[in-house]
């Protein structure tokens, strides 16, 4: 099993319900081929660097997973059948990447329990 990290946009003319019921559909493929979701954060709707089919925005969703290598390229395929996908990137962590990832959590965690304190 090898931990993977797949960052997907999609199309910004989408409601937060569909948004959500793309996400899901993703995360019910993954678990259907064995995989184990580690990690996922909703970035939200954000500006794009460039245009991408006329469209400057999009909803940034990033997805952390242990799963075997050949269900990468079925879920892959799901990605670029689906329409309401504008860009997907699929890479394999290896350690440095995952120590890098959780620290990057534990310190996104701590500044949200500090910014609490403050606002209490």
């Amino acid at each position: 099993m090898n931990r993977y990290e797949t960052v997907f946009i999609m199309n910004p003319v989408l409601s937060e319900d569909q948004a959500a019921e793309t996400v899901d559909k993703f995360k019910k493929f993954l678990k259907g081929k064995g995989a184990k979701i580690k990690h996922e954060e909703n970035w939200g709707l954000r500006k794009l660097a460039y245009p991408i089919q006329k469209k400057t925005t999009g909803f940034y969703y990033l997805l952390e997973f242990e799963a075997a290598g050949d269900v990468i390229g079925p879920f892959e395929v799901e990605f670029r059948r689906d329409e309401r996908i504008i860009r997907f990137l699929t890479t394999r962590m290896d350690k440095y990447h995952i120590t890098y990832a959780e620290s990057r959590r534990a310190k996104g965690k701590e500044k949200k329990e500090e910014k609490a304190k403050a606002e209490a």
